[in-house]
């Protein structure tokens, strides 16, 4: 019966893995001919080249910044004003939701202004902050604080609220108190809708660095794109959209691999 169980389980895993290989190679195939088809409407004319550009275009340049170290520097500028803000967001965030799970007073008076804030296009704020903090690299930060901040604390703060009551009494019953419930029922319990939270916020202060740089950037993928569309250098702009999408995924699967880790660990 074990034996049995065991081949049936090893079928099982053999056709994950297989339907993995299948759907990544589906997804390969798509990609791949998006870019032909994309490097041959251009060279028939199908498509303007200098309005949509093309990959051997986009190659081209890429490697030619790469060589001179000019796009190594503007990635590096986004990347840390990213880290940065997204580090501030879920930390901050975190210790927010903490302070109005522990104080409910505090949370029903911060209510209104947490959904007001939320809905509020964070566009509009971002030139306020340059105006108070400078055109700098610190207004940029904070204007990608803005974005995801607000997210976290709200997710963080619904996830700690709804966690099983019973669970709570069971901690009060053995003389347990707020720390402890904190810290043995609402902190694990909340784990998982923690690192959700910061999977969506990592993509959050990307879309916020680049309004920043927009607005007030010197530097950085967000300056590459404003610059290149206003001297109509769409080589540039693409190529820094595509840099910007897989440095989103490359910090997006970043989380994905600390949480499986943390929960190996747990197990």
């Amino acid at each position: 019966m074990i034996d049995d169980f065991s081949s049936e389980q090893k079928k099982y895993l053999k056709k994950v893995k297989k339907d993995k290989k299948i759907i990544l190679l589906f997804q390969i195939i798509i990609l791949l001919f998006l870019i032909i088809t994309w490097e041959i409407c251009s060279i028939y004319g199908i498509i303007d080249s200098f309005i949509f550009s093309c990959p051997s275009r986009i190659a081209e340049t890429t490697i030619d910044m790469l060589l001179d170290g000019s796009l190594i520097y503007h990635i590096w500028v986004t990347l840390y004003e990213t880290i940065i803000s997204f580090a501030l967001g879920s930390i901050l965030g975190i210790i927010i939701a903490i302070i109005l799970w522990w104080n409910n007073k505090i949370s029903k008076v911060l209510e209104p202004y947490l959904v007001v804030f939320n809905s509020l296009p964070k566009t509009a704020l971002a030139p306020i902050f340059i105006v108070w903090l400078g055109n700098n690299t610190r207004s940029i930060i904070i204007t990608a604080l803005t974005v995801s901040i607000v997210v976290t604390i709200i997710n963080v703060f619904n996830g700690f609220i709804n966690v099983d009551k019973e669970k709570i009494k069971l901690i009060y019953t053995f003389n347990g108190k707020k720390k402890d419930v904190l810290k043995k029922v609402i902190i694990p319990a909340n784990f998982s809708n923690i690192i959700s939270t910061m999977k969506v916020n990592i993509g959050l202060s990307f879309i916020g660095v680049i309004i920043g740089e927009f607005i007030a950037g010197k530097a950085g993928l967000g300056k590459l794109i404003v610059y290149g569309s206003q001297v109509l250098k769409m080589d540039w702009v693409m190529m820094s959209i595509i840099i910007l999408a897989l440095l989103a995924t490359g910090l997006y699967e970043l989380i994905v691999f600390a949480e499986k880790k943390v929960n190996k660990l747990n197990k």
